[in-house]
């Protein structure tokens, strides 16, 4: 039987090179999570030969990727020298949200060198995408240093891996091939996720999930979404969106969700139902020291003082919640829930009303391990692209990137 040599080939050419970028990944990592580290250390812990290491190691020193510091005290013979991270690389980091677009400059501890925010309102696809590259242009051209890649987030389904936003409800967007379209604009690698995905993985690298391997975030602010961080991974499925909670029916005998179903979770737990079932209440002439033009914050204030109205909406917004999440719970058993939003504001009333219905419908092993915290990063809109980025250079993804950027 004849053998294409030409495909055998190839297919030798993409495993030596995913080889390459598992192991100089490896390497990279225990480098930026356990440095100052030496090169023998690097083989004991990666089992890595050591000649690998070394080679690996004068690849990542002549890129800049890595940096060399100062010699480790001896335990007998030639002291070795410690390696470290070069963290002062510049990333861009937007946000597109609902009607704004929020842009920063981020070094990988999560430094900040320079944001700027504009108003981006819906408007249709052939107008958003050049206004959108437009913005990025501008903000680029004020900065000190060419950034050397770009991640974008936003509220929808994301196919991260080809980086085509599926469906995004406020710009009604779908099946849009957005990071080709900035790649080829921008000259950068380019990496597009979910907000609220991404924003977990924030919390992971550089918040309340820090050494925690399994969380969930749940965002409550338009909408209510959520992020799973399972053995330190973001969970998904082929690199395709998953965990879409405000989407769940909670009531099936409830009001219509913008996705078309009936009951949906966010239509009861999320700022704009809240703020219905408030303006309701207030036009029945139900007391309270709550006024119809207050924003969304002032009630979750004032349920953390105690007020009667402004209680029960928060507590019927939340038993809502604790059903979906204690089916959560009892399907993935996460160490930690963090939440994000206005809601937080409401204080221990929150917290306290979400244990009491986790405690009653999880399994009671699941539920003595698990912490309830506020997310780290509650106002903080690009740190979620600024976590994209920082998985892409632990992965090798970026990594490899970089090195063929930085010696050619």
């Amino acid at each position: 039987m004849a053998v294409n040599l030409s495909l055998y080939n190839m297919k030798n050419i993409v495993n030596i090179e995913r080889v390459k970028q598992i192991n100089t990944a490896a390497v990279y990592r225990l480098i930026d999570q356990q440095g100052p580290i030496s090169r023998v250390q690097i083989a004991e812990l990666s089992q890595l030969a050591a000649a690998s290491i070394t080679k690996i190691t004068r690849q990542l020193l002549s890129a800049k990727l890595i940096r060399e510091v100062a010699q480790q005290q001896s335990t007998g013979g030639r002291r070795a020298t410690s390696l470290m991270s070069e963290t002062s690389f510049r990333f861009i980091s937007v946000r597109l949200g609902r009607g704004y677009l929020d842009l920063a400059v981020y070094d990988l501890t999560g430094y900040v060198y320079a944001k700027q925010a504009y108003q981006l309102p819906a408007q249709p696809e052939s107008q958003l995408l050049p206004k959108l590259l437009g913005l990025i242009e501008t903000f680029i051209k004020t900065l000190n240093s060419a950034p050397m890649a770009l991640a974008l987030t936003l509220s929808g389904l994301v196919s991260s891996g080809d980086g085509i936003i599926r469906y995004a409800p406020y710009y009604e967007l779908s099946n849009v091939p957005l990071k080709t379209y900035l790649n080829e604009a921008l000259k950068l690698p380019i990496f597009i996720g979910n907000d609220t995905r991404a924003m977990a993985l924030a919390e992971h690298y550089f918040g309340q999930a820090t050494n925690i391997d399994d969380s969930v975030l749940v965002s409550i602010h338009t909408g209510t979404s959520a992020g799973i961080i399972m053995n330190a991974q973001v969970f998904m499925h082929d690199r395709r969106d998953l965990a879409e909670i405000g989407h769940i029916q909670v009531d099936p005998f409830g009001e219509h969700c913008h996705c078309g179903h009936i009951g949906c979770l966010e239509t009861i737990c999320s700022n704009p139902a809240i703020l219905r079932q408030a303006h309701r209440s207030l036009q029945q002439g139900v007391s309270s020291r709550l006024i119809a033009d207050d924003p969304i914050e002032h009630i979750y204030q004032l349920a953390a003082e105690g007020d009667d109205l402004c209680e029960r909406l928060v507590k019927h917004a939340v038993q809502a919640l604790g059903k979906t999440l204690a089916s959560v719970v009892n399907l993935l058993n996460p160490q930690v829930i963090l939440l994000s939003g206005e809601i937080c504001q409401s204080g221990d009333l929150l917290f306290a009303e979400l244990r009491k219905v986790l405690a009653q419908q999880t399994l009671p092993t699941f539920y003595q391990q698990l912490e309830l915290r506020a997310a780290h990063f509650q106002n903080h809109p690009t740190i979620g692209g600024l976590a994209l980025i920082k998985r892409a250079m632990l992965d090798g993804e970026l990594l490899m990137e970089l090195i063929t950027r930085q010696l050619s």
